[in-house]
């Protein structure tokens, strides 16, 4: 009797996690899939850099196809609040540009061109003419982190665009420097909020702070 209360017990146990799932009670977080977005982006950039370089056989698409599937259903969920929407749209920017890059490198592979160079061309080329000008307003720096996220994302992807180098450039060490920045002029001017811009000019990646009232 006790083996097969054990079996009945093991029986309902998995109907429930089952119905729980079905239920979406497991499903991750909006915020969980953004964070997941944006680490799959990061992979696939580093994949296909691996593929460009000859350390890959074929390109890859699985991480891509991936990426894809997770931006449609963010793009799809009507709950997102705002900052989850603009870091949505800010994930799927960053994506685009890559996206772009690694078509142009394959045509410039298939053409017998230096894909590299190429890529790089177009990518300055596209942060002239498309990157609008981002402008964000902090009243407290340390602990608006959604805010400087979304900040990080834009700048991150203008020097990409323009082919500026990021790496070594994270977000802890972004982070402190718009809070030191924020602080100094909050003592200087008097001011209570900051306003950050991110824009590109003559090709190159601007990035501004000034007292906002």
């Amino acid at each position: 009797m006790g083996l097969r209360d054990n079996k009945l017990l093991r029986s309902k146990l998995q109907v429930k996690a089952k119905n729980k799932y079905a239920t979406g009670e497991n499903q991750p977080s909006a915020d969980e899939q953004l964070t997941r977005l944006e680490d799959d982006i990061r992979r696939l950039r580093i994949e296909f850099d691996i593929f460009f370089n000859g350390a890959a056989k074929r390109p890859p698409y699985d991480t891509k196809g991936r990426v894809e599937t997770l931006l449609k259903r963010l793009g799809d969920d009507r709950t997102l609040t705002y900052a989850q929407r603009y870091r949505y749209t800010s994930l799927g920017a960053r994506y685009n540009a890559f996206r772009e890059l690694w078509r142009r490198t394959m045509q410039g592979r298939e053409e017998g061109r230096d894909p590299a160079s190429n890529a790089r061309a177009h990518a300055k080329k596209e942060g002239n003419v498309n990157t609008e000008p981002v402008s964000v307003v902090c009243a407290d720096a340390h602990k608006e982190l959604e805010v400087v996220k979304n900040l990080y994302a834009s700048l991150i992807e203008a020097k990409q665009r323009c082919g500026e180098a990021t790496e070594g450039f994270s977000f802890p060490k972004f982070h402190r420097l718009v809070a030191q920045k924020a602080d100094g002029l909050k003592e200087k001017t008097g001011c209570e909020r900051v306003r950050f811009s991110v824009a590109v000019e003559d090709g190159h990646v601007s990035f501004k702070a000034k007292a906002d009232g």
